[in-house]
């Protein structure tokens, strides 16, 4: 068992971890972490100690529901965004948009929706509201995640980001993570990992090419988006959200604009600037809230990247995704 050491953010402390993720962990291959000294490959994707702690829970105790409904992304792909937006959609009748004391004015969208795997990590046995439908996010792969989802009806968004603004913002974060004494990673060394794979829930391509093949062959129950539309043409994606989730908007709610006051609610300059993400903590993990707010532009990558990373990334990405239809 870990030794807790509370002057430690939770995310930083030694995880309690399950005699059977021990005795997994010993026959797994391992790399060097992103803010943790180790990750563990695991049915081909890299996980940190408590993340696979909690995948394994996941896996095991999970029991899906046909009406849940799953939001997937690779680490800092616009998480908090399609969180925020798919709690303000489906729950807009109990949390009217324009009220002032909206749930999302208040806590952290990672809060309102936590990560399914995190809630694991915490709790073998978690009792999930029994709301109807039940709002889950996860980082986990395709393949990861539990037979009963894989046996279910219930729908899974995934959304994915152009791999270079992706990594020039996990880089970022991660170093945001890591304490004075830790050191900071340079840009280089965490582009040549991320570049084979090592990255936390990944490969990056791998697995977003698990749930674009799925939503191939699924469209119904898989709605695959991509970070750089919903920012060029929000309103059209949060339409198309609405009707994904059985909840279309009526002619009257269109009429008042509610599309348009559900952007602006979940816009990145509203929830950056609200008080519990400036200076609040996660309670699941003790992450600083304002630690997931940084810029969430387009083409950022331009400003930290060299010609010879681009063309390296670029070149990696057109060999991951020949053939499959995707393109950035």
């Amino acid at each position: 068992m870990g030794t807790s050491q509370p002057s430690l953010p939770k995310y930083l402390q030694d995880p309690q971890v399950s005699k059977e993720c021990k005795d997994l962990m010993s026959t797994l291959p391992n790399d060097r972490g992103w803010v943790l000294p180790v990750m563990y490959n695991y049915q081909g994707f890299w996980h940190n100690t408590w993340h696979l702690q909690g995948v394994l829970s996941f896996q095991k105790h999970f029991q899906a529901q046909d009406t849940d409904i799953f939001l997937v992304t690779a680490p800092k792909s616009g998480t908090s965004w399609l969180k925020a937006i798919s709690f303000a959609i489906l729950n807009r009748t109990s949390y009217p948009i324009s009220s002032g004391d909206h749930p999302l004015l208040k806590s952290n969208s990672h809060e309102l929706v936590p990560f399914v795997e995190h809630t694991y990590a915490d709790d073998p046995t978690p009792n999930f509201a029994s709301t109807h439908p039940r709002l889950f996010s996860t980082h986990v792969s395709y393949v990861s995640l539990p037979e009963s989802v894989h046996n279910s009806k219930c729908k899974i968004v995934y959304m994915c980001r152009n791999p270079k603004d992706l990594f020039v913002s996990a880089f970022h974060f991660t170093n945001k993570l890591r304490l004075e004494h830790m050191g900071v990673n340079t840009i280089e060394e965490m582009f040549d990992l991320f570049c084979k794979g090592v990255f936390l829930y990944g490969p990056y391509w791998d697995q977003v090419l698990g749930y674009w093949n799925e939503s191939l062959q699924r469209p119904k129950d898989m709605l695959f988006l991509k970070y750089e539309e919903m920012k060029e043409q929000p309103g059209t994606e949060v339409r198309k959200l609405a009707e994904f989730y059985g909840c279309p908007f009526t002619p009257e709610e269109k009429e008042d604009g509610i599309v348009d006051a559900i952007l602006r609610l979940c816009s990145f300059e509203t929830l950056s600037n609200l008080d519990t993400n400036k200076s609040g903590t996660l309670t699941m993990t003790g992450m600083s809230n304002q630690a997931y707010f940084r810029r969430g532009e387009i083409g950022d990558w331009k400003n930290h990247l060299t010609v010879e990373m681009v063309e390296q990334l670029d070149k990696i990405t057109e060999d991951k995704f020949h053939g499959s239809g995707l393109k950035f």
